[in-house]
């Protein structure tokens, strides 16, 4: 039986993204099978095996698409390039066929699309452990170079160098200073910034130069991008502008470069969403448990789950958080592997999840150790990441690991509770906690209110702005030691003795009764007023 996993079409168009694909027309959910990529000739007679996507080059009109979606039979798909013409007569031919009709981006080609969706379907399975995906952006790099007669290098939308060719010793210190830390220095980027010299990149279809100042060589540059989308750019150090075929040159190179780093950036995706996939089956302990597990290579026995969350602020982008819980994830991976090389760690939800083998321990110091591996975790990655994680306990075997990871959420959620940062918590040290907020979750669902003492004492606050209750809570949090108590409500000691009277009074309330203390104690934590 083969491993491959499923390639919906929802899936693929997760991967590509809405600057290459998008849905022209939907016959509803998008969970086709895709098995393959077919070009269509008019010229030939169509034969098209099932789940097959048809790229339908030279269609155009609307009775184009409704002729071609009666003979595509069994596709998943059928792409005609942007803008679209679809009315009602291809909606309905759509979901009569039940085939969807995809529009192409007009700056994408249809050889560009042939070999992403090619490259998406072959990304079947995990690179084993330590394995990286093949990179030709060097050699790319190193072609550029060849074509121009200058080192280049190919940059990131943050400036951040992913490929750079040879000869760099034949430009100026910037660019080998650019080169070894893999980033553009913070002042070359100021500079290029307040020149404007991003902005003219960014905006133009074609290579731009820039003089540098002083004895620097200069530059020559050209944005890659896909449509409207700017993956990045490639920079080559040059000593004067670029005649005009040296010009064609690299803007051809760029669309070659934009097409790799596609291909990157939808390979990458996909194994993470895989990997995401297959975690989340070991976590939830069923029976595909098992050969999920295997297919990660992590361990099947002594594992501990690892939750680990992002504390800083939500608000921003919402592609730069993304961005940031990937990395994150990322680090964690890296760290719980450099500890086990059967550990995994994957990004599902908000939630990056490790599962950490443990070697045999004596009365219970495995969770404690799971702890310090988080811990030291959080040390290093420090002020970048702050995050919290939730350390559950020790799952003997693959069908105890669900209950570990619903230990890990509930550990997290208490220091969510609790507004930490950088705090790690093992379950059992938040054992009781964690009960009163499932409790709080019963109580809410359930609609159920406060009763007895606690509730007179809060509609008594309502009505007569006074402050009854935060006087009981000062009360109980200091053990009845009334000096403490009204130092922590900031009044005098006689004052809070009056209080304490009073809501006695009007709760009904015998503090000498530990029943009562408990009772209004677990009232105040479950319903939190």
């Amino acid at each position: 039986m083969s491993n491959r996993p499923r390639s919906s079409l929802r899936r693929i168009l997760e991967d590509l993204g809405s600057t290459v694909l998008d849905v022209a027309a939907s016959p509803g959910e998008l969970d086709a099978e895709v098995t393959g990529v077919h070009i269509y000739d008019p010229l030939d007679e169509l034969l098209l095996p099932e789940g097959n996507i048809l790229l339908a080059v030279g269609v155009e009109s609307a009775g184009q698409i409704c002729a071609l979606l009666d003979a595509a039979g069994p596709a998943a798909g059928v792409v005609v390039k942007q803008p679209v013409d679809v009315d009602e007569l291809v909606r309905a031919k759509v979901l009569e066929t039940g085939v969807a009709v995809l529009g192409l981006t007009r700056a994408a080609s249809w050889a560009q699309v042939a070999a992403l969706l090619r490259s998406l379907l072959a990304e079947g399975d995990l690179a084993e452990p330590g394995e990286a995906p093949a990179d030709d952006l060097f050699s790319l790099a190193n072609a550029v170079c060849a074509l121009l007669d200058a080192p280049v290098t190919i940059e990131d939308r943050s400036s951040r160098v992913l490929a750079y060719s040879g000869r760099q010793d034949e430009a100026d210190p910037g660019r080998v200073e650019t080169v070894l830390g893999r980033q553009v220095p913070m002042r070359y980027r100021r500079m290029l910034e307040e020149r404007g010299f991003f902005r003219k990149l960014y905006q133009s279809h074609e290579p731009v130069y820039l003089e540098m100042d002083g004895d620097s060589i200069h530059r020559a540059a050209v944005a890659v991008r896909s449509g409207d989308e700017i993956l990045g750019s490639i920079w080559a150090a040059v000593r004067e502008p670029l005649s005009d075929q040296r010009q064609r040159a690299l803007a051809d190179a760029a669309k070659i470069v934009a097409l790799q780093l596609l291909r990157q950036r939808a390979g990458a995706d996909t194994r993470r969403r895989l990997r995401a996939d297959l975690l989340s089956t070991v976590l939830a302990g069923g029976r595909d448990a098992a050969e999920a597990a295997g297919r990660l290579g992590v361990a099947s026995e002594r594992l501990c789950v690892l939750a680990a969350q992002l504390s800083g602020r939500s608000d921003g982008d919402a592609a730069r958080r993304e961005s940031d819980r990937q990395r994150f994830c990322d680090a964690l991976a890296l760290h719980v592997g450099a500890i086990h090389p059967k550990a995994a760690a994957a990004l599902v939800g908000s939630v990056a999840y490790a599962v950490l083998p443990l070697h045999a321990g004596s009365g219970g110091e495995e969770e404690s150790r799971a702890v310090r591996v988080a811990e030291s975790f959080l040390a290093r990655v420090g002020p970048r990441h702050p995050a919290n994680i939730g350390v559950g306990r020790l799952a003997g075997n693959l069908s105890e690991v669900a209950r570990s990871r619903a230990d890990a959420d509930r550990a997290l959620r208490v220091l969510r509770a609790r507004d930490a940062s950088g705090a790690v918590a093992g379950y059992t040290g938040v054992h009781f906690e964690a009960l009163l907020l499932q409790l709080a979750d019963l109580a809410e669902a359930e609609e159920q209110t406060p009763t007895g003492p606690y509730e007179r004492l809060l509609a008594y606050d309502a009505e007569h702005g006074s402050e009854l209750v935060p006087t009981l809570r000062a009360y109980l949090d200091a053990f009845g030691d009334v000096n403490a108590a009204a130092a922590r409500v900031h009044v005098h000691a006689n004052t809070f003795r009056y209080r304490l009277k009073r809501l006695t009074e009007i709760g009904g309330l015998d503090l000498g009764d530990p029943e009562a203390r408990l009772t209004v104690m677990l009232q105040m934590r479950i319903f939190g007023r």
